[in-house]
């Protein structure tokens, strides 16, 4: 997959189109990701249901969005970007295809 938990992602496409945030999760199965501050709904939550909430009421939530409409963000330019990976001395690193910049350095 292209982005991960904690990359900084531009919407590319639909209703949030150029929005950008942090990924907060992934969901493999469904192909979809939760994006800080995009795809926002509203929840009502019931009386006595949520101890934060007694009286209930209305919370706000973060939406999923697929991930074919994010592209990783490139820490350079600040534009989105294609993500390639490649060898770095021996660690495997992603790096942003427009600027060459290194966007993570993979674990093991």
């Amino acid at each position: 997959m292209h982005i991960k938990k904690g990359d900084l992602v531009a919407v590319i496409a639909g209703k949030e189109k150029g929005k950008q945030g942090r990924v907060l999760e992934i969901n493999q199965e469904t192909m979809r990701a939760r994006v800080e501050k995009v795809m926002m709904v509203k929840r009502h939550v019931k009386r006595g249901k949520n101890p934060s909430m007694p009286e209930g009421g209305i919370v706000e939530k973060n939406g999923s969005i697929h991930v074919s409409n994010l592209m990783p963000v490139d820490p350079k330019s600040g534009k989105p970007t294609r993500v390639g990976t490649r060898m770095d001395g021996d660690k495997k690193v992603r790096f942003a295809k427009k600027s060459g910049a290194i966007l993570e350095v993979a674990k093991g």
